[in-house]
């Protein structure tokens, strides 16, 4: 099975349980790995034989700008909606990584990661 991967996109968003990151918000870097057969697209050349990573990117950037209180919620709707929109995807991989979390400590990011099989 082959794969695709969008690598770090990063994302200006208004997340997390308290009011002040409702307000200021933080940056976010998501990641997604999608699994499915590509081996027409691989011998046609032709962008209807994938997914177009471009409206990969528009679901997260949509998930993204819903406000959520919690990573595993931007997590679980990214899912939902490839699983919903592209059924020739057989499983996804997603990553949603908080910059700089408001945490009393020297962290650098806090990441949820949800692996899905489609189907």
């Amino acid at each position: 099975m082959e794969k695709i991967k969008l690598k770090n996109i990063r994302i200006y968003a208004n997340h997390g349980c308290m009011a002040e990151e409702a307000k200021i918000g933080s940056f976010y870097l998501i990641n997604l790995i999608v699994w499915m057969d590509l081996k027409m697209a691989g011998l046609s050349d032709n962008l209807t034989d994938t997914v177009n990573y471009g409206d990969l990117t528009n679901i997260i950037k949509a998930q993204m700008h819903k406000r959520s209180n919690l990573l595993e919620n931007i997590a679980h709707r990214i899912l939902f909606e490839i699983n919903l929109q592209f059924p020739t995807i057989n499983k996804a991989k997603i990553s949603v990584e908080k910059i700089n979390p408001p945490v009393n400590a020297d962290l650098d990011t806090v990441k949820v990661t949800f692996k899905k099989k489609f189907n």
